[in-house]
C-alpha cells in the first residue's frame, strides 16, 4: 500500500491532456446539457492507447476515450469521470474506472510478462518488445542465430548530457486522466472502461453523458 501512496496522490492532481483548439478538431462532436446550459464536447475513441507527446502506452484491459469539454465564456461547470459511461453493442453501460485501478493493472506481473507496445519519438516509432535480451557473440565462438557483435563505441552526440527520462505508464495514466472539479476553460483527458473482449466484436460504441448519447462507432 505504501508504494501506491505517491501514485494515488499524483492522481488526485491529474492535469488531463491538452485540449484541441475547438470541438470540430475531434472525430466526434456533441452538445451536452450541464447546469441547464449547452456545452460543446469533442471525443475520440483511442481503442487501448493513451499518450502525451512522444510517450504512448497500451492499457490492454480497458477501452480508452479522450473527452474534451468547452464551456461557454463566463460559465463554470462541474466535471467528473463518473458522469460518463460507455455502451458496447447496446449492452449495459460500463462505468468509467479510476485512474488508480488502471495504473495498478499496468503494474501487474502478468502484464509485465506480455509482449508490450512501446512508442519511440516521432511517427513510426512504435514496436513490440518482450523484454528478452538479444544473444551476443564472444570472440572465438561460432556466431549464434540472430546475434551480432557489439558495436564499437561512438562519440556521444548528447555531449555527455543525460537523456530525458521516460514517464512510466502508471504515471502517464495519472497525469492524463480526465480531471475532476469545476472548470471555466476547455478541458480534456482520458476515460478508461474495463473491457476484455475483442475489438473486432464491437459493432456499436456509444459514450453516454446523462441523457446525451454520443456515437463513437
Amino acid at each position: 500500500m505504501r508504494c501506491l501512496l505517491p501514485l494515488l496522490a499524483s492522481i488526485a492532481f491529474a492535469q488531463g491532456t491538452d485540449p484541441k483548439p475547438k470541438p470540430d478538431d475531434y472525430p466526434v462532436q456533441a452538445q451536452v446539457q450541464i447546469l441547464g446550459n449547452p456545452v460543446a464536447l469533442g471525443a475520440e475513441f483511442m481503442v487501448h492507447s493513451f499518450s502525451r507527446g512522444e510517450e504512448a502506452y497500451i492499457a490492454p484491459d480497458f477501452l480508452v476515450v479522450e473527452v474534451a469539454l468547452y464551456p461557454p465564456k463566463g460559465l463554470t461547470i462541474p466535471v467528473s469521470p463518473s458522469q460518463f459511461t460507455l455502451r458496447v453493442n447496446g449492452k449495459k453501460p460500463l462505468a468509467a474506472q479510476p485512474p488508480g485501478l488502471v495504473a495498478s493493472s499496468l503494474s501487474h506481473p502478468e502484464w509485465q510478462s506480455r509482449p508490450r507496445f512501446e512508442a519511440g519519438g516521432g511517427m513510426g516509432g512504435i514496436g513490440v518488445g518482450t523484454g528478452q535480451p538479444r544473444p551476443v557473440d564472444f570472440p572465438g565462438q561460432t556466431p549464434q542465430p540472430g546475434s551480432r557483435l557489439p558495436s564499437p563505441p561512438k562519440d556521444d552526440p548528447s555531449g555527455g548530457l543525460a537523456q530525458r527520462e521516460r514517464v512510466s505508464p502508471q504515471q502517464l495514466v495519472a497525469d492524463t486522466a480526465l480531471p475532476q472539479g469545476e472548470i471555466h476553460a476547455p478541458l480534456s483527458g482520458f476515460l478508461y472502461f474495463n473491457y476484455k473482449g475483442k475489438i473486432s466484436s464491437i459493432k456499436s460504441l456509444e459514450l453516454l453523458y446523462e441523457d446525451t448519447v454520443i456515437r463513437l462507432r
